[in-house]
């Protein structure tokens, strides 16, 4: 058996790295190499990514990015801003060559846990949050069937939207990603949850312009809705979205997700997936009335001898108040505080 070793992604095995994620069964868009450009030059996050190797052929990668700030502590995670990552691997003796490598990072770096966004769960020893689920619906049958499928209250939904004079098309990147965002800055303002800055998405569409799909709703009175999907394969999901609230009795959002999964659908797509939700929530409703199915999401961590569980996330009940008077800040103000704050919030 020949020797392995564990190395830093370069530029130089990138193309292997990807053509490995592509083959692997539980490989995701959010393992390739490009997102380490993206959160660099987006976030200012140090990557770490890692690969083992045997025989010069890559057998596991795990893309992990490091944290430190004097608030909120050094932390490391795979991946940070989405909802799938952790270590890929093809065999055991690869997959446990990673997560050693992850503890000699945890303690190099002094950080206070490493968190694996996991959505099988790896170490069911290991503590890990397993609240969020991940919403999809199967699109393999085509947009006449999944008409038919997704019953008569979303139909006629759709179908307000249309008649209320709102028209989809594909977006351009160039010309309506600030038309996107303006949407977006203030869907997040109103959840009381900082923004992240445009650089993060003009990055997403730039590294990934053969996998990325933006997506817009218009009426009379302008955008009322955009969306950004993101493909990998069979499987695409709508990862960031946004409504004008004032315009939410046209349902342009349901026009929205209509364009995403008719695309799907006509493209050869398996599973479209509406993103993460706590069960229960209002997010987490809405996909549901789609047909959509849970999967859950198993976010393991490695900890330091005596660490605890982080808290960095909008459901943690500390953050409630800052949640409300975040709501409640002129939308300019949040377009500028977010995201400094939110480039430490994975």
């Amino acid at each position: 058996m020949s020797e392995i070793e564990v190395v830093a992604l370069t530029p130089e095995i990138e193309a292997d790295w990807d053509e490995f994620v592509t083959a692997h069964a539980e490989g995701t868009h959010y393992h390739r190499a490009g997102w380490a450009r993206v959160i660099r030059q987006a976030f200012g996050q140090e990557p770490l990514y890692r690969a083992v190797r045997s025989a010069g052929r890559i057998e596991a990668v795990l893309p992990l990015v490091a944290f430190a700030n004097p608030l909120f502590g050094r932390y490391l995670v795979s991946v940070p801003y989405l909802n799938r990552g952790g270590i890929l691997s093809e065999n055991a003796r690869a997959h446990e060559a990673l997560v050693l490598e992850a503890r000699r990072l945890l303690a190099e770096t002094r950080s206070s846990f490493c968190e694996l966004r996991h959505v099988e769960a790896k170490h069911p020893e290991w503590p890990a949050r397993e609240s969020k689920v991940s919403m999809s619906i199967d699109v393999s049958s085509g947009k006449d069937e999944l008409w038919k499928s997704i019953g008569p209250k979303v139909r006629n939904l759709v179908r307000k939207a249309e008649k209320s004079g709102l028209v989809t098309r594909e977006g351009e990147p160039s010309r309506d990603l600030p038309l996107f965002y303006d949407l977006f800055a203030e869907n997040m303002r109103d959840l009381g949850t900082p923004v992240y800055s445009p650089t993060f998405f003009r990055e997403v569409c730039r590294e990934f312009p053969d996998s990325v799909r933006l997506n817009v709703v218009e009426g009379e009175d302008g955008p009322a809705a955009a969306g950004i999907c993101v493909r990998h394969g069979d499987f695409v999901e709508m990862h960031w979205a946004a409504s004008r609230r004032e315009l939410l009795k046209l349902s342009p959002n349901m026009a929205l997700y209509w364009d995403s999964i008719s695309w799907a659908a006509d493209h050869g797509i398996r599973e479209f997936c509406f993103g993460r939700s706590t069960e229960g929530s209002g997010p987490w409703r809405f996909k549901k009335q789609w047909g959509a199915e849970p999967t859950r999401l198993h976010w393991e961590y490695l900890l330091p001898e005596g660490g605890e569980l982080p808290g960095l996330n909008p459901d943690n009940p500390k953050y409630k108040l800052a949640v409300r008077v975040w709501s409640r800040l002129p939308l300019p103000v949040t377009r500028w505080l977010g995201p400094p704050i939110v480039r430490h919030l994975p």
